[in-house]
């Protein structure tokens, strides 16, 4: 509580947009946004110099150099394919099998713009493949805060494989490659994955008191609605174990 009386402004907009997601739960359940999704699975896998972004996730890769992944493609309003709307694509990430006590990682990303401010900005597109992806809410790092984004190289969600490159950037800094992301459609059993990047943090990072402030009120809000059964922790290799509901622009 301490935390969040030292973010008022972004308490107040929170408390707003708790309040918006519980008057969309009244006709959209249990997503207010991203109501259907499309589910991937695929590899993730770090490339290119050491990093030194201030994120031990990031600078310091598996020893294999990759981990699989589980990803959520949807769409925020479900306006139909020839409209545009604003895309969300969450990651989960696994723990490390050699130190249990380490748990999987979310990372939900929007579609946004890639230079300043429009990486700040919920950007509509018809097609996802065309998006940049960033996550608007910096994580906080050894070295203060940062940004991730993904990009389109090759292919795309319709087609056979679809490869996005992770790069890392300062509020204001360029951006920095780190990793390939190589996805693939999948047939997902039973419920799809809820996902929540403000409890699923990568490893290395905390959450700054004012994006808690301003989030995490709508997610429990949203949380409340979902069954005992969806708040499972859902990972590549247990696919079937849905997780909790995110209620951010990016919610999946």
């Amino acid at each position: 509580m301490t935390a969040l009386r030292r973010a008022p402004v972004a308490r107040i907009a929170g408390t707003l947009l708790r309040g918006l997601f519980a008057a969309s739960l009244a006709v959209r359940r249990p997503r207010p946004i991203h109501v259907h999704g499309t589910m991937f699975s695929g590899t993730l896998r770090w490339v290119g110099p050491v990093r030194r972004s201030g994120i031990s996730w990031i600078d310091d890769p598996p020893p294999s150099g990759e981990t699989p992944v589980v990803a959520r493609l949807s769409r925020s309003l479900g306006f139909p394919d020839a409209v545009p709307d604003i895309f969300g694509l969450a990651l989960r990430i696994p723990g490390d099998p050699a130190a249990p006590e380490t748990d999987a990682a979310d990372i939900e990303f929007a579609s946004t713009g890639r230079g300043v401010p429009l990486r700040y900005a919920l950007l509509p597109l018809r097609r996802p493949e065309r998006a940049r992806f960033g996550i608007l809410l910096p994580y906080r790092g050894r070295r203060g805060p940062v940004l991730l984004s993904a990009t389109t190289v090759d292919g795309g969600p319709d087609a056979g494989g679809w490869r996005l490159v992770l790069s890392f950037a300062s509020p204001l800094g360029p951006w920095r490659p780190f990793a390939l992301l190589g996805l693939r459609r999948d047939v997902w059993p039973g419920d799809q994955p809820r996902f929540d990047a403000g409890r699923r943090v990568l490893p290395g990072t905390r959450v700054y008191p004012w994006v808690r402030a301003l989030r995490q009120p709508s997610y429990d809000r949203v949380q409340r609605h979902a069954s005992p059964g969806r708040v499972a922790s859902s990972t590549p290799e247990a696919p079937a174990q849905p997780a909790c509901e995110v209620a951010a622009p990016a919610m999946d």
